[in-house]
């Protein structure tokens, strides 16, 4: 679903502009891309933090409405004051929800209680948390999720084995990385090694 948010045309840049629009109370922002002239607009500041606490922005669909009419965009960067942490700027840019995007969207794990590998006493190594992918925006998921339950000592999630919905695909050098694995040994592996070490010699007298 789309993220509906409505803009002021700045017609005054720079500096000293921008800080007039913060001391209001609100945030100056750009809209570009798409091989049209970049907007400067300015956001409503209190609506602006509402929206923030909002999970995976990045993969959302934005349209903004100006007095120009509306853009359909994407979040690509915030700005933050470096004492405050309150917004400064905001980019974003403009796309055709007709043509692919390319998004990187966060990589979580599931079920690491009934997980069989863990449950054996295996160690997960979680190794990339974030996937780029392609596809349409109205198809690109918030996130991909790995589940563990049925994974055991020695499995790898790959790229390739990533769940993906239909039109997603992987982002260029995806398909090889390995996600997940459990490490360890199993435990008739462990006893094994145990058995077939060396007794100690005995001490000199």
């Amino acid at each position: 679903m789309a993220i509906n948010v409505n803009a002021e045309i700045r017609n005054v840049a720079g500096k000293g502009a921008a800080r007039s629009i913060r001391n209001n109370k609100n945030i100056p922002a750009v809209i570009y891309g798409e091989k049209k002239a970049p907007v400067a607009i300015e956001l409503n500041g209190r609506d602006f933090e509402m929206l923030l606490k909002q999970p995976y922005l990045r993969t959302k669909l934005f349209q903004i409405k100006t007095a120009n009419g509306t853009e359909d965009a994407m979040l690509m960067d915030i700005q933050y004051h470096p004492v405050t942490d309150a917004v400064v700027h905001v980019d974003f840019k403009r796309i055709d929800v007709k043509s692919p995007v390319n998004v990187v969207v966060p990589v979580e794990v599931i079920n690491a209680e009934t997980s069989k590998g863990l449950k054996l006493g295996g160690v997960l190594n979680f190794a990339v948390r974030k996937v780029a992918l392609r596809g349409l925006i109205d198809v690109i998921p918030e996130k991909i999720t790995i589940d563990l339950a049925t994974m055991t000592i020695g499995d790898s999630v790959h790229g390739t084995d990533l769940v993906l919905p239909a039109g997603v695909e992987l982002g260029l050098h995806q398909a090889e990385l390995a996600f997940a694995t459990i490490g360890g040994k199993m435990p008739e592996e462990a006893d094994a090694n145990k058995s077939a070490a060396p007794a100690a010699a005995p001490a000199k007298k």
